[in-house]
């Protein structure tokens, strides 16, 4: 069950409601209180895992069709000659996605979570016994599309990188402002399509002030590449900064 919108649970009708007592308001509250704690226990234990090996981890989240695949490939390219990288693919169903990456990461996992809308703390930590990803990496969980209910799941991870594609529009920050909010990163993708979709960078980019004035926000452009080298250095500062902090320090 997830406690934002109930995915995972079966259809109710109307008639199904009456001659019936429901369970009132405070024990819904309480139970989702319940779930949302066991996650946030289990998103500590994976983060001592990766704090353990000094592994930054990466939430990647954006809506559907923004190009977290696209960027993904293109990132780990130009990555993979600095450090390690691992995946973590969550999508509600195929492996896809992870196919993909597979061509430029070996080590990739596929979580396919069916009717749930989000990866979970659980699902990741299960992930990582498969996955075992090298001390000293990085570790993108791409995250299902969904700007709604992965905000609310913590998975351990040391950083919120959140996705927005021009042909969304720049509203897309005012539509879903906990996501936007709660982002560490902000990348607007598919910039090389801006000369051709009506998107207001100006405006968004003062929106997205207003959540956080020193939020890091790069237009990226996995097809051109455009952009990539400011999102690379801002990943390799990071890193540094979370797996050596007595270095970066220093």
């Amino acid at each position: 069950m997830c406690g934002t919108c109930g995915c995972g649970l079966a259809d109710e009708s109307a008639d199904q409601t009456a001659g019936h007592q429901h369970e009132t308001e405070g024990r819904r509250i309480a139970v989702e209180l319940d779930l949302m704690a066991r996650n946030n226990a289990l998103a500590e234990k994976n983060r001592q895992f990766f704090d353990a090996r000094n592994i930054l981890a990466l939430n990647l989240l954006s809506s559907p069709g923004a190009g977290k695949t696209s960027l993904l490939l293109a990132t780990i390219e130009r990555l993979k000659v600095h450090m390690p990288v691992s995946v973590i693919e969550g999508d509600q169903h195929t492996a896809l996605d992870a196919e993909k990456i597979r061509q430029s990461c070996q080590h990739v996992h596929q979580i396919n979570t069916g009717k749930m809308c989000h990866l979970d703390a659980h699902m990741v930590g299960h992930a990582l016994e498969h996955l075992q990803p090298l001390p000293d990496s990085l570790l993108f969980i791409e995250n299902v599309g969904n700007l709604v209910c992965p905000v609310a799941f913590a998975l351990g991870e040391h950083q919120r990188v959140v996705l927005l594609s021009t042909p969304e529009g720049e509203d897309k920050p005012l539509k879903y402002p906990d996501m936007f909010a709660s982002a560490d990163c902000v990348l607007i993708s598919k910039s090389d399509l801006l000369p051709h979709v009506p998107f207001d960078m100006q405006a968004c980019r003062e929106t997205l002030r207003h959540f956080s004035p020193q939020l890091p926000v790069f237009e990226v452009s996995a097809e051109t590449g455009e952009g990539m080298d400011q999102w690379l250095d801002w990943l390799l500062q990071i890193s540094d900064q979370i797996t050596h902090p007595a270095e970066t320090v220093a």
